[in-house]
């Protein structure tokens, strides 16, 4: 049995009775589980009666313990009681404890309520993802660029050349470590080495031997950032680029297609699905956007700093593949845990109003997950991780299952939003204004969020 009571920003407090009969039984509970922690003359360690330890120790000996095994059902079944959702850890404080059983309160943060603005039949701008012959042809030239082979001159180095040199950098007199290379490959122009390295280069012939002055950006990793370092520099060999040439046996080198047209063909085909694909996620986007911007919803702190925390997680992980921890992005990017979180608050914000307002979309239009939709997304996920329906069900918890549910209710809601979104032609005056608007933004974004920011290496790489 439990009372309510409203206070501010959408929190409650729970006051919450346990009947004598079920506190009764959980300190027996407690005591068949803790007796062995007390020692009592007379009685080997464990095997003590309740009473006697009770005795000794207070008549509270067990109460502790046996308030943490009741608390939580207690807890979960006043706010169903109530049909609350609570979207944080409760704070508690216990009133009376005792042979009358147990009554405290339980101070938590609500799931808030949201008011839905229009989301159905929402304009959206027809996005246009055409897939053009000049973007086909690039990537026709991706693949002639990876057949390309180097042959090496007796010439000169000239901007685009791709060079091979022995390099040994110095500051101050003094080599420092990642400063040393042989037989490294440069492409002249690709900017892979400290600003004005390559230039240096251009003119130069195989076998010369020069010392390069360059000066360390400010924003290179400590103890070089900034400092005015020599490279002692030697060209081992200049080469240029030969491509293959653009024709029926080009297309046979690289695929299984004896023309050039047939490979066209079949680029233009897989580049058309992808663009069918982003031009529905762009649909989707724009008409979700809309959906949140038109409902109301405070959002929780609470829910905001989980969202930050799970990103973080995302940016750990994404970091750990380039061998760099968290704490390391934090010192290159010249900021603090504290000022990294902060730099994702609004996102983090967005994110979590966007769940909330498609949870209640899919709440208001009464979706539902059926057998067959679960079985279906289990059937997604098993492809998706390279297991078989069976092996991936046993792995399955039921808060996996529940995830897995929430994600179908999700898709459904999604769904209902993109499929009644009415889809607005932009005349070409618009488009023009809006590219406009769009590089205006770019160019005058700041570049101090520390989250965007990247670490450099201190020496030179290909």
């Amino acid at each position: 049995m439990a009372t309510l009571e409203k206070l501010e920003n959408n929190r409650v407090k729970l006051t919450i009775t346990v009947s004598p009969e079920a506190f009764g039984k959980a300190v027996q509970k407690a005591y068949q589980k803790t007796a062995i922690r007390y020692n009592v003359p007379g009685f080997r360690k464990g095997k003590a009666p309740r009473k006697v330890i009770e005795g000794m120790y207070g008549e509270s000996a067990f109460y502790e313990e046996a308030f943490e095994l009741v608390w939580g059902d207690a807890y979960d079944a006043a706010l169903a009681e109530h049909s609350l959702t609570a979207v944080d850890k409760p704070s508690m404080d216990i009133t009376t404890i005792g042979a009358e059983g147990v009554v405290f309160t339980a101070e938590v943060q609500l799931k808030p309520e949201v008011t839905l603005g229009a989301y159905k039949k929402l304009e959206v701008p027809e996005p246009d993802f055409a897939v053009k012959d000049e973007e086909v042809l690039a990537e026709i030239e991706k693949e002639r660029e990876k057949s390309a082979r180097f042959i090496e001159v007796e010439r000169a180095v000239e901007n685009g050349d791709r060079v091979i040199l022995d390099y040994s950098g110095s500051v101050n007199g003094e080599k420092f470590d990642g400063g040393t290379a042989e037989d490294q490959l440069l492409v002249i122009g690709s900017g892979s080495f400290i600003p004005g390295f390559e230039e240096q280069l251009v003119g130069l012939k195989v076998g010369d031997e020069k010392d390069i002055s360059v000066k360390f950006p400010e924003e290179y990793s400590a103890p070089l950032a900034g400092k005015d370092a020599v490279f002692a520099i030697k060209i081992k060999a200049v080469q240029v680029k030969e491509l293959p040439a653009l024709d029926d046996e080009f297309a046979k080198d690289i695929s299984d297609f004896d023309t050039l047209d047939a490979l066209k063909a079949d680029k233009k085909a897989k580049m058309d699905e992808k663009a069918a694909k982003n031009r529905q996620t762009a649909i989707e986007n724009i008409a979700l956007q809309k959906a949140a911007d038109n409902a109301i919803v405070e959002v929780p702190a609470v829910m905001v700093d989980r969202q930050i925390n799970y990103m973080l997680r995302d940016i750990s992980y994404q970091l750990s593949m380039s061998g760099l921890s968290l704490e390391d992005y934090v010192k290159y990017t010249g900021t603090d845990m504290n000022g990294l979180k902060e730099s994702y608050r609004v996102e983090a914000s967005a994110r979590v109003k966007m769940q909330l307002v498609i949870e209640a979309i899919g709440e208001k239009e009464g979706v539902a997950c059926t057998d067959d939709d679960l079985k279906a997304i289990i059937a997604e996920y098993a492809d998706g991780s390279g297991k078989s329906v069976e092996e991936f069900e046993k792995t399955l918890k039921d808060e996996d299952r529940e995830y897995l549910s929430d994600n179908v209710l999700a898709r459904k809601a999604v769904k209902i939003v993109t499929d009644s979104a009415v889809l607005v032609k932009e005349d070409a005056e618009k488009k023009t204004a809006k590219k406009a608007a769009k590089k205006a933004d770019s160019e005058g974004e700041s570049t101090e969020k520390p989250a965007k920011k990247t670490a450099k290496k201190a020496e030179p790489k290909e």
